[in-house]
């Protein structure tokens, strides 16, 4: 069985085929859920606040939430050093590499819409990156 971390990106437009057609089951980390409380509060209007927190209850009850604990904190240094010496700025790419953390603290392939944010960890991550999402 074919396990996965869904990165912030794919769980805001969840691709169910798609992700199916990469891991048998997935997950989510706590660290995606505080971008997405971010994102429930972000708009000004009330009625899509409302809308955004029903959507993120749907995802706490449909997937396992991962900590980021201390073993992921040690692979969060061990991968900010990667991506520091493959000659690129670690501290704005902050929450991707906690998030990167999780999956490899857990074992699992990172599903992506946005492979370019985990470049320079080739050789310590799986990423499955499923393109950008379709425009409607």
């Amino acid at each position: 069985m074919r396990r996965g971390l869904l990165d912030t990106s794919v769980v805001i437009d969840y691709p169910a085929e798609q992700v199916a057609a990469v891991v048998d089951e997935a997950a989510v980390a706590a660290i995606s859920l505080a971008e997405l409380e971010y994102g429930v509060t972000a708009p000004k209007d009330a009625v899509v606040q409302v809308r955004r927190r029903r959507e993120l209850h749907a995802v706490t009850a449909a997937f396992d939430v991962l900590p980021f604990d201390a073993d992921c904190a040690e692979y969060y240094g061990a991968l900010a050093a990667a991506v520091r010496a493959a000659g690129r700025d670690p501290r704005p790419r902050r929450l991707d590499l906690q998030i990167a953390a999780t999956a490899v603290r857990y074992g699992l392939v990172l599903l992506t819409r946005n492979a370019a944010d985990f470049k320079g960890l080739e050789e310590s991550l799986e990423v499955a990156d499923l393109g950008a999402a379709p425009r409607l």
